[in-house]
This record gives structure tokens, C-alpha cells and sequence, in this order.
């Protein structure tokens, strides 16, 4: 299983020569793609506020990226949340501490370009 951060599950539904090589190989490579449902949220988020243009509403676009070949929607639990709050890490973004506390308590690497993500040493990250 892998992780992919918001902006790489984008990119790879939408846009996948913005990928890395090595994001796009891994991707290929996963038995199971997972999907924090903060990314969810944030897809939606990114729409409202105009940085992201879909070409769908964000509920038809999100429902139909979820149902790709071997991508599935991680649970939510109190554990990734609690995990997310107590991250030893000075980065204050939310979503991000959502979508790393998921990849750690499923034992996944990240699929990110986000500097912030990658040099925290407490998940192994791909880009």
C-alpha cells in the first residue's frame, strides 16, 4: 500500500505528467492506493476557493476518483487523529498531519512533492 497526498491523487487522476517518475512507478506498483478522507475534504476545499478547476462538481469528481482500480478511501480513526494531534513535527497544516498519521498507522510511504512531508522523518515519502 501506498499514500497518496492530496495534490499527488490530483495529479495522478487528472494531470499524470505532473507525477514523478518514480511517483508514477510506484502508483503502477501498488497493490492498494490509499486515499486519506482528509484529502477528500481537501479536494473540495481547493475547488470552493477556486485554486483547483474541476471539470465535474467536487462530490462527482471525488465519488469517481475513489472508484479507480485499486484506490481505497482509509478510515478515519481516533487513532489517526489523536496520532495526527501528537506528531513530534512542527508543521501546523492539518490535512497534512491527517494524510502522514494515515500512511504511519497503515505502515505506507507517501507519495508527496511536499517538502514539508518529505522531510519528516517520521514517514517514508516517494517523489
Amino acid at each position: 500500500m501506498i499514500v497518496l497526498d492530496t495534490h499527488a491523487w490530483l495529479w495522478r487522476t487528472s494531470k499524470p505528467d505532473l507525477l514523478s517518475g518514480p511517483a508514477r512507478e510506484a502508483i503502477e506498483a501498488a497493490d492498494v492506493i490509499g486515499i486519506a478522507p482528509t484529502s477528500c475534504w481537501e479536494v473540495a476545499m481547493l475547488a470552493l476557493k477556486g485554486r483547483i478547476e474541476l471539470d465535474r462538481s467536487a462530490l462527482v469528481w471525488i465519488q469517481e476518483a475513489l472508484f479507480a482500480d485499486r484506490v481505497l478511501l482509509l478510515d478515519l480513526t481516533a487513532h489517526i487523529a489523536v496520532l495526527a494531534a501528537e506528531l513530534e513535527w512542527e508543521h501546523k497544516d492539518p490535512a497534512d498531519r491527517m494524510i502522514v498519521a494515515t500512511a504511519i498507522v497503515h505502515d505506507a510511504p507517501v507519495v508527496t512533492k511536499d517538502r514539508s512531508i518529505r522531510a519528516f522523518p517520521g514517514v517514508p515519502t516517494i517523489w
